[in-house]
């Protein structure tokens, strides 16, 4: 088995919550040492302290992000514990920087403050607004991001009110996008010898996740409205239909696609009318023909239109979560994530979701916290009674 991708790449990590950790957690599952900066003020991240499944500062939901990291209390406020970070910084890749974006200068994490000590430190700051201009300093979180940012407004039924996802995707989408400039700019830094700032906002990874439909408005003045059942705005049948005991999902993203599923739905008649007979002509007359296609499928059952079309038309059922988390299923495809914990017992969860060949990664609990400090401090050079020393001048914490 190859050597882990990122192997020896290491990131120190001021993270919370849920964005910045989602980002590092993938980053970790490739090899990379996470190393978790937690506040000693605030016991932690306060992630610890969610539950259900929580024992001491110990959850399930701190595990989630936070599986394969180290961590340790250091209280960047004070000047010893900015030495610490400094030590760290010596031998480290990137800082990874989750915080408010008004915070990220107070706390020493930028370039001007360490690239002097590590020319080809990384600095990456994810904050929900950036780290400059005038709402630096607003906290913001996934439901305020999907809100504002019109994701909401496109969500939910026409008719209904807008909706955010039932997942906290602002937060997802940022967090894998900062990791992804982490990697871009630590490639950088390796080629050059020269690191630099990189900064990331949970709103405009939300505007930019926009993409095509930012496009039509901003060049032809298409408006964005929600549609009925989850439907496409262009693209007909493109949709979930209810069947007779659930609901599927259908794609024809293709002109064969729309006749493989008219010809399996038995409905000859709409290949020859010219109201069909085109993605234009289609998306002109949606009305009836999802009228036509919605009846047919309300006939059978979820288990016959996916036997019947799937090979032949994009179909998926519309499947609950529990059902999605079928451990055979997750097993199969490799997404089964499974260790011990110490505190929590046995924890089962998504693993990582990128196939590399050659390299599968092994599942670690999350860091107990500041269970690390004695190995990272002991790696950056430190001596006993020089922990000793910096822990009696508050670097992690007092008390």
């Amino acid at each position: 088995m190859a050597a882990a991708p990122l192997s020896g790449v290491r990131i120190i990590a001021v993270e919370q919550f849920g964005a910045g950790p989602f980002g590092t957690l993938h980053l970790a599952d490739l090899g990379a040492d996470v190393i978790r900066v937690e506040d000693p003020s605030t016991g932690g991240d306060v992630s610890r302290y969610v539950s259900p499944g929580q024992q001491g500062t110990d959850s399930l939901y701190f595990d989630s992000f936070n599986r394969g990291k180290r961590s340790i209390l250091l209280d960047l406020k004070q000047p010893a514990g900015q030495e610490v970070l400094q030590r760290l910084v010596r031998n480290a890749h990137a800082v990874y920087a989750n915080v408010r974006g008004d915070v990220i200068k107070g706390l020493g994490l930028t370039y001007a403050n360490l690239g002097p000590i590590n020319p080809a430190i990384v600095c990456v700051s994810l904050s929900a607004y950036g780290r400059d201009g005038g709402r630096s300093s607003e906290p913001g979180y996934d439901p305020l991001i999907q809100a504002e940012a019109g994701w909401a407004a496109l969500t939910g039924d026409p008719d209904g009110p807008p909706v955010k996802s039932g997942l906290s995707l602002a937060d997802y989408a940022g967090g894998v996008m900062a990791a992804l400039a982490l990697m871009a700019a630590v490639f950088d830094a390796q080629r050059t010898g020269r690191g630099r700032d990189v900064d990331v906002s949970l709103y405009d990874v939300a505007l930019a996740f926009h993409n095509y439909r930012a496009t039509w408005y901003l060049t032809a003045g298409v408006k964005g409205e929600r549609t009925p059942d989850s439907s496409h705005p262009s693209i007909v049948p493109f949709q979930f239909f209810a069947t007779a005991d659930g609901q599927v999902a259908i794609a024809c993203a293709k002109e064969k696609f729309f006749q493989a599923l008219i010809d399996a739905m038995a409905l000859p008649a709409l290949a020859t009318d010219p109201r069909f007979s085109s993605f234009e002509a289609r998306q002109k007359n949606r009305e009836p023909l999802i009228a036509i296609l919605a009846e047919q499928f309300r006939r059978q059952p979820t288990e016959h239109w996916v036997s019947l079309l799937r090979g032949q038309v994009p179909i998926a059922p519309v499947r609950s979560m529990e059902s999605a988390l079928d451990l055979r299923e997750l097993r199969d495809s490799d997404m089964l994530a499974s260790y011990r914990h110490a505190a929590l017992g046995e924890v089962a969860t998504v693993g990582l979701p990128i196939k590399m060949g050659g390299y599968a990664p092994t599942y670690r609990p999350a860091p107990s916290l500041d269970g690390d400090r004695a190995a990272v401090l002991t790696e950056a050079g430190y001596r006993p009674d020089e922990i000793d020393s910096l822990a009696s001048r508050g670097a992690f914490g007092h008390g």
